[in-house]
């Protein structure tokens, strides 16, 4: 009597020591009763019946990461590039992740795959160099539309590199220098505009007020000498002019004093 009980407690044991399961705080488990979902467990302990039940699978909510690669995809302007991107994904529902797909870690590789070269069909090389933040955003939305029915959506997209044949890189490289000569070339002109205005405006105020014209020449004398001393000749009429308004500012200040 003491052994047959003895017996059944064991026995009551190892059900029991089968029965319990442990989740961590990422996982959950998907639980089949006699080969009909039941429910989700976890995180934490739970129980699952011998010959009842069966966990399905154990399913990871973490954020998983994916690289892509698309090599000699031609853009929508037939220039063929090779992209490589990550994508960043997770599971939203367990339960469906479990059933409806045999595995889709595998599949929203494919998915990423091939939604990655219709991205790049649809968009021309200049966006796809200029624009990564768009197209990162439109392959997002394409691979979440076909994987959401399987409990699995796409957080983010990132293209980490766009490589471009030699030749191309190369004439794009003469496009771009070509572009800053051109822009340096209009700056200058500009700039050479502006300057030939102003002495045009400088000539309309020395010819309209003599005495503008001489305080300029005895600005440039000075300019000349003040640094090392230098014999300048100047001409008779110049310095009957200059001697002129040296007499004028002579008279201006003695009337102020």
């Amino acid at each position: 009597m003491g052994i047959a009980i003895t017996v059944v407690v064991l026995v009551i044991l190892a059900i029991i020591a089968r029965s319990i399961r442990i989740a961590s705080e990422w996982q959950r488990g998907v639980i089949l009763r006699l080969g009909r979902f039941s429910h989700v467990a976890g995180p934490g302990i739970y129980l699952v019946f011998p010959i009842i039940d069966a966990v399905a699978q154990v399913v990871d909510l973490r954020i998983q990461t994916t690289t892509i690669t698309a090599e000699q995809a031609l853009t929508r302007d037939t220039v063929a590039v090779g992209v490589d991107a990550i994508v960043f994904w997770k599971v939203e529902n367990a339960e469906t992740a479990a059933i409806r797909i045999a595995n889709y870690r595998e599949a929203i590789e494919r998915v990423a795959q091939t939604s990655l070269r219709e991205m790049i069909g649809a968009t021309d090389l200049s966006k796809l160099l200029s624009d990564r933040k768009t197209a990162d955003e439109q392959l997002r939305l394409t691979i979440t539309s076909k994987t959401s029915s399987w409990g699995v959506t796409a957080s983010s997209v990132e293209i980490k590199d766009v490589s471009i044949p030699r030749e191309l890189q190369d004439a794009m490289s003469r496009q771009a220098q070509a572009e800053r000569e051109k822009d340096a070339r209009v700056t200058l002109a500009s700039a050479e505009k502006a300057i030939a205005e102003q002495i045009l405006e400088a000539a309309k105020l020395y010819g309209s007020d003599p005495n503008a014209l001489k305080l300029r020449q005895m600005n440039l004398l000075y300019e000349m000498n003040k640094e090392r001393g230098t014999t300048v000749l100047i001409p008779t009429d110049m310095a009957n002019s200059l001697g002129t308004v040296v007499a004028l500012a002579k008279a201006t200040s003695n009337d102020a004093a």
